[in-house]
């Protein structure tokens, strides 16, 4: 990594602060001082700024309970988005993975490993998303069945690979899928003659929204969160 973008990555100062301290000599790399901001350290390497270590920052992972009316993007002229309320260090740094619409609530992740993003929402990777779902009316089994074996939505090539589905209310049920078409959930109830009320994300993969997260809150995932197993197949804008 460069050592400007280092310095700017794990402390306050932009990129071009960062390069003008280091122009000013007021940083050192192991032990001597360092004028070219274009340098690349290494891991080991022991950087200081006027004294004080300076430490590649640590990747995050953050899970936020995305309440209804709110957009996932960093920024929106016309919207509130989830990270008006997060509040850490170098939010343009941290990516979505999983958008919902704006009307749609729950489990939404950002996060600054884009290795880690990509494997949580590649539908490659078969990590089934999970939703409740509220219906318009009760649904009858011929719909259920044609969730379960897979939806052709309009202006689609192929079907949707088959959904997991359970029955948990008169006009509500679990959905389960594994891609992340545009408006998915949504496109597939009215596909099958339903549609959809409301709709919450329970769970990404293993993942699943810690319930003692109100709407708009967040905590950062845990170690075994965090863990993906490359072969797991259980529990985008819907």
């Amino acid at each position: 990594m460069r050592l400007d973008k280092l310095i700017s990555n794990a402390t306050a100062f932009t990129r071009s602060q960062a390069k003008a301290v280091i122009k000013k000599g007021k940083v050192t790399l192991n032990g001597e001082p360092i004028t070219q901001p274009a340098i690349h350290v290494d891991e080991n390497a022991h950087v200081e700024y006027i004294g004080v270590a300076i430490k590649k920052p640590q990747l995050r992972y953050i899970m936020i309970n995305k309440p209804a009316g709110v957009v996932c993007a960093n920024v929106d002229k016309q919207h509130p988005t989830i990270f008006d309320s997060l509040f850490v260090p170098r939010k343009d740094a941290l990516h979505v993975a999983g958008r919902l619409d704006i009307d749609t609530t729950g489990l939404v992740m950002v996060t600054d490993d884009g290795q880690w993003l990509h494997r949580i929402t590649s539908p490659k990777h078969q990590h089934q998303k999970i939703y409740r779902v509220d219906l318009d009316a009760p649904p009858s089994e011929k719909q259920l069945r044609q969730l379960s074996e897979g939806v052709q939505l309009k202006d689609e090539e192929r079907p949707c690979q088959p959904a997991s589905v359970e029955l948990i209310g008169e006009k509500q049920i679990r959905l389960g899928i594994v891609e992340g078409k545009y408006h998915q959930v949504k496109r597939m109830l009215a596909a099958v003659g339903n549609h959809v009320v409301k709709l919450h994300r329970e769970q990404i993969a293993h993942i699943k929204l810690d319930e003692a997260l109100v709407a708009g809150q967040w905590r950062e995932l845990t170690e075994d969160e965090i863990l993906l197993d490359p072969e797991s197949s259980t529990g985008d804008s819907a």
